[in-house]
């Protein structure tokens, strides 16, 4: 099935983090937190403004995301459980490009 957001709403699937802390610790599911990064898998056309206009987002499909540990809404689409939320839940896009230029240095 293909979904498409309306407005300014994204399509997220969360990335899952890590079971072993960095001193080799395995953490077991009952432990673990819900992740707060994620994939934007789709976003909508935009949203309206009071003139009417269309504002695209800021996001695109593909970026990875944070957003704020009780955003969105929980959906099943095909089997995989997916979030849905406004851009404005989203707190910000992680450039992985930075972060591989960083360990280089």
């Amino acid at each position: 099935m293909k979904f498409k957001p309306l407005h300014d709403r994204v399509l997220v699937r969360r990335v899952e983090s890590d079971t072993r802390t960095k001193g080799g610790i395995i953490i077991p599911d009952t432990a673990k937190e819900k992740p707060q990064e994620g994939e934007v898998l789709a976003v909508g056309p935009g949203a309206r403004d009071e003139s009417g206009k269309l504002t695209a987002l800021d996001v695109k499909a593909g970026d990875r995301v944070l957003f704020g540990k009780w955003s969105g809404t929980e959906v099943r689409i095909d089997g995989e459980d997916l979030l849905i939320m406004k851009e404005s839940d989203i707190l910000g896009v992680i450039d992985a490009t930075a972060d591989t230029v960083a360990k280089a240095a």
